[in-house]
């Protein structure tokens, strides 16, 4: 089998051991061995980023914008085979895993760009004779940490603008899905990056990821990932000086009004809850529904499920592949019976499949007459499962929507325009939908949510420059 190393200092660098990338819609699959690094390896690259930074801070726009163009060009050339070779190890569907090498492409392309514009201001003084410049300088070496569910476009959106800005990076992707970070990785190798501005280290987060956070040589990290991690992640951020951007996840309400166009409900319903299996952090693991319409929205959605193909992934006519490992499934699981458990009726699904070939395989669950004190509608489950929730009007949709720690993404389906823009304004997550799925976001517009869904500055856009740079403020006297 076919083994692949780190990168460190503009070298392939063998690992300690190697383990190896299994298929989940095939466990007899094997994609690859990856090696797997260790606390050494987080020193050398560390050590790499820091002597690199110098230079690649001062280093001409130009230059930059050009790198991360042509990473952008070839992700974008090769989208069919990244996107392949993403659904082989992650198990979302082959248009989903294209889509997302695009995403991935595209991220880069637009960073190219801000390389090229990069501003400040010039301002006046108080004080006669003084002028005043505010300018932005690179953060320095930063440690970005990503999570398996979407293994290109997230790393692609950290990476992107790190570069951009003139930051040296080093890379721990999620241990189950390293071929996607590795191809990426082996991309900006050839990109013309110079070497140490970019490092990937492999292997386990609590071993990687920890030395990440502890190094005295890395100025600042970026996680997404899971809520408890993140909260250590914080801390010892705080402890130990560092800059810190977390994604923690999300309980995304979609609330369905008795006005709202069924049909076009339903399918956006559906979208969120259960496509991409579910492990989408801006999921809809709550529908949120009004009396008038609840119980044909209850028969529009299992009417809806039926037909969805569960399979391969990188089988044409799968609507929706595996689960992506089998701790997840055994969660996934779990949740189904703790619902049952609360008293939440099963309308359909939450059972284990057994298909043609042994993967981690699951019909989508969907819970009715459900209630917002259930486990199933408070803790994140990520995965397809979703459960219904009945109201009596708006009012109670809206505090039903905003009674959870969480707060990334909102959805609305309504024809109302007073409820649409009351829900906006009033709605406490980062991201608001009205008549669309609350998963699906653009590249080039700011990422994030409120409560425990995120801390620090926005991903994504313009607002990137807040978590990559440090403000400067200049005097000068005439």
């Amino acid at each position: 089998m076919n083994q692949h190393d780190l990168l460190i200092n503009g070298e392939w660098t063998k690992g300690a051991s190697y383990s190896p990338d299994i298929n989940p819609s095939n466990l007899e699959d094997a994609i690859a061995e990856y090696a797997q690094g260790g606390a050494a390896d987080v020193d050398a690259a560390v050590a790499a980023a820091m002597q690199a930074f110098p230079a690649w801070a001062a280093s001409n726009i130009q230059v930059r914008s050009d790198a991360l163009d042509k990473i952008g060009n070839e992700l974008l050339a090769r989208k069919e085979e990244l996107g392949t070779l993403l659904s082989r190890e992650e198990g979302k569907t082959k248009a989903e895993g294209v889509g997302e090498v695009t995403r991935a492409g595209q991220i880069f392309k637009f960073f190219a760009g801000e390389c090229l514009r990069l501003s400040g201001q010039v301002l006046p003084s108080v004080r006669p004779g003084v002028g005043i410049e505010i300018t932005r300088e690179p953060v320095g070496v930063v440690g970005l940490i990503t999570p398996w569910n979407f293994p290109m476009a997230i790393p692609a959106w950290k990476i992107a603008p790190a570069l951009a800005f003139g930051n040296c990076v080093v890379l721990k992707p999620a241990e189950l899905v390293p071929a996607s970070a590795w191809a990426l990785a082996d991309i900006i190798h050839r990109s013309g990056v110079p070497a140490g501005v970019f490092n990937l280290v492999m292997g386990r987060g609590s071993v990687i990821g920890s030395a990440l956070v502890e190094h005295p040589g890395i100025h600042a990290i970026s996680f997404t990932g899971s809520a408890g991690v993140g909260r250590h992640i914080a801390a010892r951020c705080v402890a130990t000086h560092k800059k810190v951007q977390l994604e923690l996840g999300g309980k995304n309400p979609q609330v369905v009004l008795d006005d709202a166009d069924l049909s076009q409900a339903v399918e956006l319903c559906v979208q969120s809850s259960f496509y991409s299996t579910g492990q989408r952090c801006t999921a809809s693991s709550r529908l949120i529904v009004t009396d008038g319409i609840y119980p044909r929205f209850i028969e529009a959605m299992k009417a809806r499920m039926a037909p969805i193909r569960i399979g391969d992934a990188l089988d044409p006519g799968t609507d929706i592949g595996p689960v992506s490992s089998l701790s997840q499934l055994e969660q996934n699981l779990a949740y189904v019976e703790i619902g049952k458990s609360e008293g939440a009726t099963l309308a359909t699904g939450g059972e284990r499949l057994k298909l043609g070939n042994d993967g981690y395989y699951m019909s989508p669950a969907l819970f009715s007459e459900s209630s917002s004190e259930m486990r199933i509608n408070n803790e994140e489950i990520f995965g397809p499962v979703a459960s219904v929730i009945r109201v009596k009007n708006y009012e109670e949709a809206l505090a039903t929507a905003n009674d959870t720690v969480f707060g990334l993404s909102a959805g609305i389906a309504t024809i109302s325009l007073k409820h649409a823009t009351h829900f906006k304004r009033h709605s406490q997550a980062g991201m608001v939908m009205v008549n669309l799925p609350t998963a699906g976001v653009d590249y080039h517009v700011p990422f994030g949510g409120r409560k425990g869904s995120s801390h620090g500055p926005r991903e994504q856009g313009r607002y990137s420059q807040e978590f990559f740079t440090v403000v400067k403020t200049s005097y000068t006297c005439a």
